[in-house]
């Protein structure tokens, strides 16, 4: 009987697949799939896209990559023939393309849902009191379609979410607040519930002295806060606000310590994954678990 490393190699013979393609063909336990593709001579894993910081409670350090071990073999990583470049090239530049589109139009989605909010509520402020910001795999690039369970429902959805975290100025009226608040939580139901959308929005409202509270960067919560807005952009509202938080974080010293946990990260990655590939089992022990998959990071949006 053939083993599971022949079995793959006689199936990418035929041309490059993605780890995705691979579990659906084979029908092998994702984990045996990764080891015997990572440990073969006759196969190269090319990675696509870049690796980036997600907090996470269970590792030592709180911090690790994302994606993780699973998802970047799954939905990022093509695996071909030791050798045979051009074809793993062509494979390679096709997820790219697919996974640049995906995080464009997850982008475009969320500017237009939050421009549409917010034009009527800043309507007449003679100071911009608002400034909506995106973070999450789609800045960085690595979104993905793949469906899976919202967290509260258990509703399919497409993929990443749509991460957004609105500040608004601390002299701002409270009605401005709970209206932001309302209008986004009903954009939050339709997206979920229409076929047209199965999207997830996370998000938060937040003053800029909860802000200043956050980059005491002392709690768990208050660090998840500090890199979603270290990682976001500007998708709607004030310029000079986004700028002001930024220079805000790097003042208080968190931006440096976030690259310090993001360097820790990248050790323990390469040590994890050393780890797996050294173990004799072909299945996951449970308390590997973690090592291998990821808690989906939710703590700024609880």
């Amino acid at each position: 009987m053939a083993t599971l490393e022949e079995r793959i190699v006689d199936l990418v013979a035929t041309g490059p697949r993605t780890g995705a393609e691979l579990r659906e063909a084979l029908g092998a336990e994702v984990f045996a799939t990764w080891k015997a593709c990572m440990l073969s001579p006759r196969l190269t894993v090319r990675r696509v896209g870049r690796r980036y910081m997600r907090l996470d409670r269970k590792v030592e350090g709180l911090a690790r990559l994302s994606p993780s071990i699973l998802r970047e073999f799954l939905t990022y990583s093509v695996v071909g023939l030791s050798g045979d470049d051009a074809a793993c090239d062509e494979r390679v530049a096709e997820l790219e393309r697919y996974t640049a589109q995906i995080s464009s139009q997850k982008l475009a989605l969320a500017t237009a849902m939050v421009t549409e909010i917010a034009t009527p509520l800043v309507a007449g402020h003679d100071v911009e009191p608002l400034a909506i910001l995106m973070a999450g795999d789609v800045v960085f690039g690595m979104a993905h379609d793949v469906s899976r369970p919202e967290r509260s429902t258990g509703a399919m959805v497409q993929g990443s979410d749509l991460d957004i975290v609105v500040i608004v100025r601390d002299d701002a009226p409270e009605d401005l607040v709970r209206a932001l608040d309302d209008a986004i939580y009903g954009k939050k139901y339709q997206f979920l519930r229409s076929p047209a959308f199965r999207e997830e929005i996370d998000y938060i409202v937040k003053r800029c002295s909860k802000l200043r509270e956050q980059m005491q960067f002392d709690t768990f919560q208050r660090m998840v806060a500090c890199k979603i807005l270290d990682e976001s952009i500007l998708i709607f509202g004030s310029e000079e606000l986004f700028q002001q938080a930024k220079e805000m974080l790097r003042a208080s010293g968190v931006v440096d310590r976030l690259r310090e946990m993001e360097r820790a990260a990248v050790v323990s990655r390469a040590e994890r994954e050393s780890y797996l590939l050294s173990t004799d089992e072909d299945i996951l022990r449970a308390s590997d678990l973690f090592i291998f998959y990821t808690d989906d990071e939710s703590e700024e949006f609880e």
